[in-house]
């Protein structure tokens, strides 16, 4: 093998690399499934609900999880166009429900904070209704897939697992400094409180001790004597 094939093999690996990833980046920017998802407040005694319009036989998927407030809970309810309930969830901090429509309509997801008198909610919510559409070029495959396709595809997955992972990430790492926050909070006003307490503790001793070794005035002691 000359130096110019093996050079010739090297550009050509760097081009179907660069192809890969140039399909990997494609990939991000395809629109995928329908998907509502967001972070939103829900005050004490308060619902919020949601309508997400799903065909029939369609799969979707309802994820939730609280990331501050209180004792970190929520009620969540999901119901079909027909008002039946078909999920409940009571005081929960995270679930994930996956179903397949029984009809078409209008799916109505509701988060409820009725019972908390005055804790407020941040709640993330992803509603993602269909399935994920395959890379362009590949559903209509009809032969066996070339390894420049694999890869793109592999690559395509492990993006959107990717995504999926900074996503909790992001959200337990909101969680954990809000915890941290309120914890610091605690310690601090704790802090003060035996800060003032001892304060008051030493200048009652100080008091009551130089009240102990004070001279007293010969008029109270004749007083006393007259006693």
């Amino acid at each position: 093998m000359t130096s110019r094939n093996y050079r010739q093999q090297q550009l050509q690996r760097v081009l179907g690399w660069v192809i890969v990833l140039g399909a990997a980046t494609l990939c991000i920017r395809l629109p995928a499934v329908n998907s509502v998802e967001l972070t939103f407040e829900l005050p004490d005694n308060a619902r919020e609900c949601f309508h997400e319009e799903i065909t029939k036989n369609q799969t979707a998927t309802l994820e939730f999880q609280v990331v501050s407030g209180g004792r970190y809970d929520v009620d969540v309810t999901l119901e079909s166009p027909t008002g039946e309930v078909i999920y409940r969830q009571i005081k929960t901090q995270f679930d994930s429900y996956q179903f397949v429509a029984a009809a078409s309509g209008v799916y109505v997801a509701c988060f409820s904070n009725e019972f908390s008198t005055f804790s407020h909610k941040i709640v993330y919510m992803d509603f993602q209704v269909g399935e994920e559409q395959p890379l362009p070029g590949i559903e209509d495959h009809a032969t066996v897939l070339t390894q420049l396709e694999a890869s793109a595809q592999e690559i395509h997955k492990g993006l959107n697992a990717i995504l999926d992972y900074q996503t909790h990430h992001r959200l337990r790492e909101a969680q954990g400094r809000k915890r941290a926050e309120d914890l610091n909070e605690r310690v601090l006003w704790w802090s003060l409180t035996e800060t003032a307490a001892i304060l008051l503790i030493a200048i009652g001793q100080v008091l009551v001790l130089r009240n102990f070794f004070s001279e007293k005035k010969p008029s109270q002691m004749n007083y006393q004597l007259m006693k």
